[in-house]
């Protein structure tokens, strides 16, 4: 261990030596009703990820929005799931999450490099919900976070977003997070292509058209189905489950 990553930990054992406030477990109760699913393990590691997120990472609300406990916390319980059985430190390239009220409304501009990373819902003034960018911030619009912790559905921006963080993680936007092995990585090309493919050829109808946009796209709508809709995600595409579950390890059905 470097001396960078010994001060860390050192750093976050003391931080975690406070209390983990109550109201903040109440936050992830009412707020991300999915950790219901959790065991008593799990969950007390989510409150530990929790704590350390909220405090390591710079907040901003954007467009008026004046950032609250309940925005830090809903937030980081999502993100911070996609990482219960992971590396706390695959999340190394988010250093500032920006917040608004709601989707905002990009002026109309050509095709940039960081497109790719946007959840959009148009193209003349794309509505942004959300935007991950290499080396730079999260961004995301609270009313879509909201909907999302629900739990309904198949959409979850916040996962959706952290998702592309974790495929940065080794300096690429390639669709493959890191992976263990060589091995792990040949299973994982070899059924996320194919699963890719058929999106994109409209034979694939379970999974969000917008993952055929290409394979960054196609990691992050399938973590947010493998989050929201476990059960119905290994039913239909059993494989592209147990390769999403030998990566993320957590277990929700």
């Amino acid at each position: 261990m470097g001396l960078f990553d010994w001060l860390t930990e050192r750093r976050r054992a003391r931080l975690l030596e406070k209390p983990f406030p109550d109201v903040w477990m109440e936050l992830i109760d009412d707020g991300v009703p999915i950790v219901q699913c959790l065991d008593r393990e799990q969950r007390e590691r989510l409150r530990d990820l929790v704590h350390v997120f909220v405090e390591e990472k710079h907040w901003e609300g954007c467009g008026g929005l004046e950032l609250t406990d309940e925005h830090r916390v809903v937030i980081a319980a999502q993100a911070c799931l996609l990482l219960l059985e992971r590396d706390h430190d695959l999340y190394h390239d988010v250093e500032s999450i920006l917040v608004y009220p709601d989707t905002r409304v990009s002026p109309t501009r050509s095709a940039g490099f960081f497109d790719g990373s946007a959840r959009v819902v148009s193209d003349e003034g794309q509505a942004i919900l959300g935007e991950a960018h290499l080396g730079g911030p999260v961004i995301l619009a609270w009313d879509d976070v909201l909907v999302g912790a629900t739990g309904r559905g198949k959409r979850n921006v916040v996962f959706h977003e952290f998702a592309h963080k974790i495929d940065m993680a080794d300096g690429t936007v390639d669709g493959t997070p890191p992976l263990d092995s060589r091995h792990d990585r040949q299973l994982w090309a070899a059924v996320c292509t194919e699963h890719f493919l058929r999106l994109r050829e409209g034979e694939e109808r379970f999974l969000d058209e917008y993952g055929a946009t290409d394979e960054a796209e196609f990691f992050a709508v399938s973590t947010e189905v493998y989050f929201m809709q476990p059960a119905e995600l290994k039913e239909r595409l059993p494989d592209l489950y147990e390769v999403l579950h030998g990566f993320y390890r957590v277990e929700l059905i």
